[in-house]
Parts: structure tokens; sequence; C-alpha cells
């Protein structure tokens, strides 16, 4: 039984040819029922005070929300693995920024 599932499963190739890199230490997420949308960036603003603070976009990944869940779990184990092996990270809740309006 265990030969016919491994059989079944096909070998990934992971093709780096035409991958970049891009740093990010923003990112917001938006949904409608058929994808997520998850936005990255950079924050310049090293103060904590300004009013305004601006972030770059750099990187829109779209995807299903089956996909957005296995990313999810993904980043829960990476997370946890992480924990075990330096320590709990502590994160201060975040409060969403208002809405615009126009």
């Amino acid at each position: 039984m265990a030969d016919e599932k491994a059989a079944k499963t096909p070998k990934v190739v992971w093709e780096d040819a035409k991958m970049r890199s891009t740093y990010a230490n923003v990112c917001n997420v938006s949904s409608t029922r058929e994808e997520v949308v998850v936005l990255f960036g950079t924050n310049q603003a090293w103060q904590g005070n300004e009013a305004e603070v601006t972030v770059d976009l750099s990187d829109r990944i779209i995807m299903s929300p089956f996909a957005a869940k296995r990313l999810s779990m993904l980043l829960q184990n990476v997370v946890a693995q992480y924990e075990t092996r330096f320590g709990t990270l502590e994160v201060i809740p975040t409060q969403a920024p208002p809405a615009q309006t126009n």
C-alpha cells in the first residue's frame, strides 16, 4: 500500500533560475471568496513617532484560499521549529491602520 502511494507522488524539482530575492519587513493581507492577496514591502521609517509612515511595496502574491491555508500551516511549523531551537518569539499585537476614505 505504501509503495502505491509513493509511486503516485511526483518528484518535485525546484527551478530557481528566474527566482529573485526581496527583503520585506512589512506584510499586509486581504481576501475575497476566491483569492487571498499578500502584499510585501519595506518600511524605511526607523523612528516610532511619525504621524505617517510610507511603505514601499515590492511584491504582491495572489493565491487561492486553499494555497493560503497550506502556506499558513507551513509557516506555523517553521516558527514552531525556530522557537524550539532559539526560544519563544514575543510578538506585540498591533492594530490595523484606519481605513482610508477617498
